[in-house]
């Protein structure tokens, strides 16, 4: 997908973030305005956030799906976790999706997508995710390149802004994009000492048919998709700004 959120010819954009199941548009707007893409996998994993759970719409009603783990513990980090090898598992969370969507417009060109992601034979947390942002990233032609946090070398004690910068550092990064959630935790002169521009990308709620009475928003990309045309989901993913 073509970029508007560019900068001079040569400049390298990087986001890095925890890899999460099947986000919400704004996780993919991140993932389009940038070259690369940095999947956090070397943190703690967080027990109750995103990483292995998200919504959908169920007969109108907003419905939590899951991805099954083994022993979650916020005490590990997310590339040590592990996800069930229960199929039968995976076969009813499609069982749920298309019971919610199959009247959907574009349940047909969508669901079989979600079937080669759930079903994807990987017991590695962070290695499934991968896969799936990869995957649904190539059906919205993204050019972004994604890479593990934990394949860059780094300073290990660094943490929070510092660590980032040192990620950024690796990559040659000219500018370093964030969620604008995180915006009270990153100081622009901290980056600009080290000629890294610093920006937070802003999200917009942006309603769409969802065969409903009214608009749910910031669900699961799966609703995205299955009430959109590629061409929409792409106009959604490009109406987000740079703060």
């Amino acid at each position: 997908m073509k970029k508007n959120l560019t900068e001079r010819g040569g400049s390298v954009k990087v986001a890095i973030m925890q890899p999460y199941f099947f986000p919400y548009i704004g996780y993919w707007q991140l993932i389009n305005a940038v070259d690369v893409f940095v999947i956090y996998d070397d943190v703690q994993f967080i027990k109750g956030g995103w990483i292995n759970r998200n919504y959908i719409l169920l007969n109108g009603t907003k419905t939590r799906i899951n991805l099954p783990l083994i022993k979650a513990s916020s005490n590990k980090n997310i590339s040590e976790i592990e996800i069930s090898n229960e199929r039968i598992r995976y076969k009813k969370l499609l069982k749920t999706i298309e019971q919610a969507y199959s009247k959907t417009p574009y349940f047909r060109a969508v669901y079989p997508l979600l079937e080669q992601v759930i079903l994807y034979d990987e017991k590695n947390l962070a290695k499934y995710l991968r896969f799936l942002l990869e995957v649904i990233s190539k059906f919205l032609d993204m050019e972004t390149n994604f890479i593990y946090s934990s394949d860059i070398a780094q300073e290990q004690e660094l943490k929070g802004q510092e660590r980032v910068l040192n990620i950024c550092n690796t990559l040659n990064a000219s500018m370093y994009i964030n969620a604008i959630g995180g915006k009270d935790l990153y100081s622009a002169k901290f980056f600009n000492d080290y000629n890294i521009k610093l920006n937070f990308l802003k999200s917009e709620e942006i309603p769409y048919n969802q065969m409903s009475n009214s608009f749910v928003p910031w669900l699961s990309i799966i609703d995205v998709l299955m009430n959109n045309s590629i061409y929409e989901v792409k106009k959604q993913i490009m109406r987000c700004l740079l703060v």
